[in-house]
């Protein structure tokens, strides 16, 4: 009998709209918890979901009948109905538009983890800015600076 097998890991990293900094250490544990379980809910299986005030990174297994953009389309809005539904902050919450994905292999699933789990510390010496940049520099990606995700002015 044919079977079919994958092995696909990505990270998806998204900020709150103009990057405000409103997930509050209070109850942002509880919303990234909600997030891993929509994530689960696509098929796709969670392995960490952590971040700080203005963003987020995912790490999980994707399924291959599941789209990013599918996936991104219904973790970002079903979070955010959330967060608005529950009142957690005064005015009505949203994310940026967009988001980057980066795909590693079976072998860099520690590294990976532990990165997102140590985000308060990582942040601590780094903005998400410069991050993000070393990010799409360390997977060699073109960007345009003006697409970069929007700040409040």
């Amino acid at each position: 009998m044919a079977n079919s097998y994958h092995q696909v890991y990505i990270q998806a990293v998204f900020a709150v709209k103009y990057r405000a900094a409103v997930l509050d250490k209070e109850w942002r544990s509880h919303v990234f918890s909600v997030i891993g379980n929509l994530i689960n809910e696509t098929g796709c299986k969670t392995i960490i979901v952590n971040g700080v005030e203005d963003h987020v990174h995912c790490f999980l297994g994707l399924k291959p009948t599941v789209s990013i953009s599918e996936l991104m389309k219904v973790v970002k809005a079903k979070s955010s109905k959330y967060i608005n539904d529950n009142r957690f902050l005064l005015n009505r919450f949203e994310w940026q538009e967009g988001y980057g994905v980066f795909s590693y292999s079976h072998k860099q699933l520690d590294a990976v983890y532990k990165y997102i789990k140590n985000q308060e510390k990582h942040h601590s010496k780094k903005t998400f800015n410069e991050e993000y940049l070393a990010i799409l520099e360390k997977f060699e990606i073109q960007y345009d600076e003006k697409y970069l995700f929007e700040q409040l002015k």
